[in-house]
């Protein structure tokens, strides 16, 4: 089986580091390519990656084509790889709002996978949710399921409106942890702590916690209720929280983020 990565940023070099520690592929069945001279050193430099620029030279080579540009290259790069291609090859596009129908009719493609990653997939620990059209079999399915899960997990999700909601929670959700984890550091800054000192008292909170959680069949509001006593330091806490909404401006938070994630499918629907 033959990869082909089309982008050499850091989305598109994470997955063909991921991929390449699949047990379905060696680096050298992974092809990488991109127009700057720039990036392909990095390729070249960084791993054994089959670098192209061209894509006549690696195209025609790959069983399945991988997607990792920007959206508004979609229709340029499309319309150059369409008499390049085959009807066995299957695509799998990372681009934001580029629906899978815009991207069989440019392409005439069938066998389309649309995916969501977040930016833990750098580090192996990301979460990529993802869908499929009709003509994409089960076999194949387990096999993009198996590539994806080298840069963390996947999910399958059973339509397109899910990506986009996706986007609202783990796509763009470490964003939200990050701000979490901000206020806290400025508020261990104000107590006094170095900023070494919070950035561990923060960090290592938030590892522990999710550490418990994953390990544990029990819900947030248990784990709670397990910190909180009556009367005490964590339950003051949470209850300035509560006085203060600040659960419903979270999920206000995510669904702003997926309501946008919406209208730029809308904006790109005719790319």
């Amino acid at each position: 089986m033959q990869v082909l990565v089309i982008g050499a940023g850091n989305m598109g070099l994470t997955y063909a580091k991921g991929m390449s520690k699949s047990k379905l592929l060696k680096k050298e069945n992974i092809m990488v390519l991109d127009t700057s001279e720039e990036k392909l050193e990095e390729v070249n430099q960084l791993s054994n990656f089959d670098a192209h620029r061209n894509l006549v030279d690696c195209v025609p080579k790959a069983d399945i084509i991988f997607i990792a540009v920007k959206p508004h290259h979609a229709v340029d790069l499309f319309e150059k790889i369409k008499p390049l291609i085959h009807s066995d090859q299957l695509l799998i596009s990372i681009m934001a709002g580029v629906k899978i129908d815009t991207i069989k009719e440019i392409t005439g493609l069938t066998k389309i996978i649309r995916a969501m990653p977040n930016l833990p997939a750098q580090i192996g620990k990301g979460l990529t949710s993802y869908v499929a059209s009709p003509e994409v079999s089960r076999i194949e399915l387990l096999t993009i399921e198996s590539l994806l899960d080298t840069t963390g997990k996947s999910v399958l999700v059973k339509d397109e409106n899910f990506i986009d909601a996706s986007t609202g929670i783990s796509g763009s959700g470490p964003a939200y942890v990050f701000y979490f984890m901000q206020s806290m550091m400025e508020a261990a800054l104000q107590m006094g702590f170095s900023p070494n000192v919070s950035k561990v008292l923060v960090a290592q909170t938030f590892t522990g916690a999710i550490e418990l959680f994953n390990q544990n069949n029990l819900s947030p509001n248990s784990w709670m209720e397990k910190v909180a006593s009556k009367g005490g330091t964590t339950r003051a806490a949470l209850n300035s929280m509560e006085d203060n909404n600040v659960g419903e401006l979270i999920k206000e938070a995510a669904f702003a983020a997926f309501d946008r994630a919406v209208e730029l499918g809308k904006e790109k629907q005719d790319v």
